[in-house]
């Protein structure tokens, strides 16, 4: 996502995350983006997007608030603001689901979406420009996945959907948009760690999808880039379901 802002002309693109140094893929993203020009007339004295890493955890929102501040006051600006962080649930039936899985759970999934989408919402109106806000739910935040015990998890996502309807609502008249964008079955770092070690989730998860495949990550790079952009400036407070038509069943 972060790689397609960039293309598309962001000036600086912020990524937050909680390790003290940022992966290998952050690394060869910020070196790809850096080999892209851009009109001058659209990025300044900046001839490709700046990549810029801060090791932050999205549970406490004074830190993400201060974060916003601090980018603001750079910046003099914030346009966009993109909160995908998330854990995955434990499979723990529903009547065990233990009090302190559940919190961390709620806390970075969904208090941790909140607490960027504030930082980000906060600079926008201090700036008194438009922006668009994107939180990243999933299609377990609006439906209930075949066989999977994720109380936790799919409460937490159904959780990102009514911060980014209720955040709209209370944004619109400033012009600061708040959407979701839920994906289905993604081959990610994290469900790769479900994939990976019960190899036959990857086929029994195709199945359920109408294309008969999981997602690639780059396939959420339209949504992200429209949502971010003035191409979708009468969108806001709607859920973008990117889940290959499972929901279509």
């Amino acid at each position: 996502m972060a790689m397609a802002l960039g293309e598309a002309g962001a000036r600086a693109v912020y990524c937050l995350d909680l390790p003290k140094e940022p992966s290998e893929d952050w690394t060869a993203t910020q070196n790809y983006l850096a080999g892209i020009p851009h009109d001058p007339a659209v990025n300044g004295k900046n001839k490709h997007a700046r990549l810029e890493y801060i090791s932050a955890d999205v549970t406490d929102q004074e830190r993400m608030w201060a974060i916003g501040q601090e980018i603001g006051d750079k910046e003099k600006r914030m346009d966009i603001c993109v909160a995908a962080a998330g854990i995955p649930s434990e499979h723990i039936p529903c009547l065990e689901y233990p009090a302190d899985a559940m919190r961390r759970i709620v806390d970075v999934n969904m208090n941790g979406a909140l607490f960027t989408a504030q930082a980000a919402g906060r600079q926008m109106q201090r700036f008194g420009k438009p922006g668009s806000i994107v939180l990243i739910a999933s299609m377990s935040g609006s439906i209930t996945n075949k066989d999977q015990e994720w109380v936790a998890y799919n409460s937490s996502k159904a959780g990102v959907i009514q911060i980014g309807r209720s955040m709209a609502c209370e944004l619109g008249k400033v012009g600061i948009r708040v959407n979701t964008v839920s994906p289905g079955y993604i081959y990610t770092k994290m469900s790769a760690a479900e994939l990976d070690t019960h190899p036959d989730r990857l086929n029994e998860w195709s199945q359920l999808t109408p294309m008969n495949r999981i997602g690639r990550p780059d396939e959420l790079r339209g949504a992200i880039t429209w949502l971010a952009s003035d191409a979708s400036s009468y969108c806001t407070g709607s859920d973008i379901l990117v889940s290959g038509g499972h929901t279509a069943w």
